[in-house]
């Protein structure tokens, strides 16, 4: 028997080191039997992403076949109100407290999602560790990603030191913190006080000194923060088109714009970053984010004068 999953291709010599970044993703599917084809492995993946298409798996024998779910840190979410796979998931990993469904989509302006407990600890906290950084996060207060793990540390290989660095919609700090052991300082912006309140216990507990969290409308944040910067991160990927032109405003001359959106085609926001005088670098898919539409990134450089 098979079964049909998303894959991802890799070569054999970087197999272990791509399946370890996976497993603390949380985006490996254990359940399935990692591929051998030529030189190259197979890695099975619980959702889609840039580089996947889906394949065909062999079980691991002895293991069932567990509902489609996502990781993130102790908290498994089920797309489906289904409280038998949400017991058998809770069973088959033991580092698992909580199982959640997911109702209904990120929405609002504070990008939070309702939630329903199927199994385990009544609860939506939970505790993320991401390349030696700990994140305190709640699920149902304030937006965070596990699968932009690989995301963050891309950006952070990109960036020069002492850099000035504006997250506009940082949520509970994990582009922030993970890219301050590199810049001078970070502004860390968000408009949910309760995402801007985990934040400060994350810097707390990660011992970040030079992050400045701002509860803001990013809108606005061109008439707060009196300075512009080197590299800004745009992470709002459902509405992040109106912050365009504040964007802009505040990346000087020169400097680095990562500038995430869903799409459904390849180029589809190209013309308003060039009408704003943007030059596009890269456009990457990050990864699916619905069976039309794709998480993807804009590697966005402001033209010197």
């Amino acid at each position: 028997m098979t079964v049909e999953q998303w894959g991802i291709r890799v070569p054999v010599r970087e197999g272990e080191a791509v399946r370890q970044a996976l497993l603390r993703e949380g985006s490996l599917d254990t359940s399935l039997r990692v591929q051998h084809e030529g030189d190259a492995l197979i890695l099975p993946l619980l959702a889609g992403r840039e580089g996947a298409r889906r394949f065909a798996f062999e079980p691991v024998p002895g293991i069932p076949v567990l509902p489609r779910h996502e990781l993130v840190g102790g908290i498994a979410i089920l797309q489906e109100h289904d409280p038998a796979g949400a017991d058998l998931v809770l069973r088959s990993r033991p580092s698992l407290h909580t199982v959640l469904c997911a109702e209904g989509e990120v929405a609002g302006q504070y990008r939070t999602r309702r939630f329903t407990v199927l199994a385990g600890r009544p609860t939506t906290r939970t505790q993320v560790t991401e390349h030696g950084h700990r994140f305190t996060i709640d699920l149902a207060a304030a937006y965070f990603s596990a699968r932009l793990a690989t995301e963050r540390q891309r950006i952070l290989a990109r960036m020069q030191d002492n850099e000035a660095v504006l997250d506009m919609f940082a949520g509970v700090g994990p582009f922030a913190i993970t890219l301050a052991g590199r810049a001078s300082s970070v502004v860390a912006s968000d408009i949910n006080p309760q995402a801007v309140l985990l934040m400060l216990g994350n810097l707390q507990q990660n011992r970040i000194r030079n992050v400045l969290p701002v509860l803001a409308d990013a809108r606005h944040l061109a008439t707060v923060v009196p300075w512009r910067f080197d590299r800004v991160i745009m992470n709002l990927p459902l509405s992040g088109t109106e912050f365009l032109e504040a964007g802009f405003r505040l990346c000087r001359p020169g400097g680095t714009i990562h500038f995430y959106a869903l799409v459904t085609r390849e180029g589809e926001h190209a013309a308003r970053i060039s009408e704003l005088g943007g030059k596009i670098v890269a456009e990457r898919f990050v990864r699916s984010y619905s069976p039309s539409q794709w998480h993807a990134v804009y590697d966005i450089v402001i033209p010197a004068p």
